[in-house]
């Protein structure tokens, strides 16, 4: 059993509340560092008594960050944002993993688990993509044996891309293709990013992984995956890149944006594991796939709902 503290910042969210079970199982006990503390009572079950706390935090706050780290042995972050609402890309995705990582070398943590995203680059044109590596860079310089791990999409029950893509085809009768729907992907399940951050803690081997699960789709495979499992057929209208970005000029006035201009800019570039990349395996893990995993979740964007049996979800409309 594993006494020692960890905090986890950002652990309320879809991720976070993944990797708080994995930890608890492991027997750390838990620190949740979160702006909104009430928000994340829900995980309190998933440990035992006494095991998962909270504080709050705000970590483009370097105080506050080191107020949540305090009797802390680890460190994770998993903070960060799809769009600019109220907080900016620089405040949580630079400045915060800057805060995170020099508070935690400051307070002599013995390691740190940073997670970015693959395509994180500095050289990028996608204001999420440069705040990524920033962050990573600032992680490095504070922390140099930290982990950092490099998830391609996420996919799971809470997920915000397959649950997206499915609510909109139960409600539309088309779904675009951003870029034709060329650009590749290598979804990795939530439960495989939560036992990578539990295995990192471990390492601190200063190295980059990158995560992805055992399959490369394109964009339109992705969408048509999700059309087979919820048995509704939609057609798929390409897109180019040029009107992509004027309508997310307009979509992206949303509270709750479906697609925004910077997002378009990271759909330009694949989102896949480098040949070169050190990722799950090295780390212990099988890949799950994605085909294992989203019926147990997708079936409530059929028709007929969970009892719609294989064949009739294949020709509903």
């Amino acid at each position: 059993m594993n006494t020692n503290l960890v905090t986890i910042f950002g652990g309320s969210g879809f991720v976070g509340r993944h990797t708080v079970r994995a930890l608890a199982r492991a027997g750390w006990r838990i620190k949740v560092a979160t702006r909104h503390p009430a928000r994340g009572f829900f995980l309190r079950p998933l440990g035992s008594v006494g095991q998962i706390d909270f504080v709050k935090c705000d970590v483009s706050d370097p105080q506050s960050v080191a107020q949540a780290l305090a009797g802390a042995q680890a460190a994770i972050n998993l903070t960060g944002i799809l769009f600019e609402k109220g907080q900016s890309f620089e405040d949580v995705q630079a400045d915060g993993a800057a805060n995170i990582a020099q508070a935690a070398a400051a307070a002599g943590l013995g390691a740190l688990v940073h997670v970015s995203a693959i395509g994180a680059d500095a050289e990028s044109d996608s204001t999420y993509a440069v705040t990524k590596a920033q962050g990573e860079q600032a992680v490095r310089e504070a922390f140099p044996g930290a982990v950092i791990l490099r998830p391609s999409i996420i996919f799971g029950p809470e997920d915000g891309f397959f649950n997206k893509f499915a609510e909109m085809a139960r409600l539309f009768p088309a779904l675009p293709l951003v870029g034709g729907g060329r650009t590749r992907f290598q979804p990795v399940f939530v439960g495989d990013v939560a036992q990578a951050i539990v295995a990192a803690l471990s390492r601190q081997d200063g190295r980059t992984y990158e995560l992805g699960g055992p399959t490369t789709y394109s964009f339109k495979d992705l969408l048509q995956l999700i059309l087979r499992e919820t048995g509704r057929k939609r057609a798929l209208i390409p897109l180019p890149f040029a009107l992509a970005s004027l309508k997310a000029a307009f979509l992206q006035l949303l509270p709750n944006p479906i697609l925004t201009m910077d997002q378009v800019r990271l759909l330009k570039k694949d989102n896949v594991v480098s040949s070169t990349a050190a990722g799950l395996a090295d780390l212990g893990i099988t890949p799950t796939s994605v085909e294992a995993v989203i019926p147990a979740y997708l079936w409530r964007y059929r028709a007929k709902g969970e009892y719609a049996d294989a064949p009739s979800r294949a020709g509903e409309a």
